[in-house]
């Protein structure tokens, strides 16, 4: 029988090893990982320049677009051919490679998008 102070290091079953420290009550059954944030849905389009995550560089995100999928994608091929750089579509959020926020500004607001800048 194992002691009260020891803990397992490496099992041979396969399987998870549970946590003995924790009564099975206090467990929860959901995992509290990070969770991601949605946009609200204020009725604005939200333009961010964000630079976390992926190696230092630089991605101008559009979020807030009203529209199928069918459309994101046209608005991305614009978005794309007006700023001269690669981009592209994670759900409903358009990345376009580097730094084109007042382009993109004002293309969308000459669409007749109401506009945010969000972010640094």
């Amino acid at each position: 029988m194992p002691e009260k102070n020891s803990r397992l290091v490496y099992s041979t079953d396969g399987g998870r090893v549970r946590d003995t420290s924790t009564p099975a009550s206090k467990r929860s059954a959901t995992p509290s990982g990070p969770r991601s944030a949605t946009p609200p849905d204020d009725g604005f389009v939200r333009i961010r320049r964000e630079k976390s995550g992926r190696g230092g560089k630089t991605v101008t995100t559009v979020t807030g677009l009203p529209g199928a999928e069918a459309a994101l994608d046209e608005m991305l091929k614009m978005l794309k051919q007006l700023c001269g750089a690669g981009g592209t579509r994670e759900g409903r959020t358009l990345e376009i490679q580097g730094d084109h926020r007042p382009r993109v500004q004002a293309k969308l607001e000459a669409l007749g998008h109401r506009v945010k800048l969000a972010g640094g």
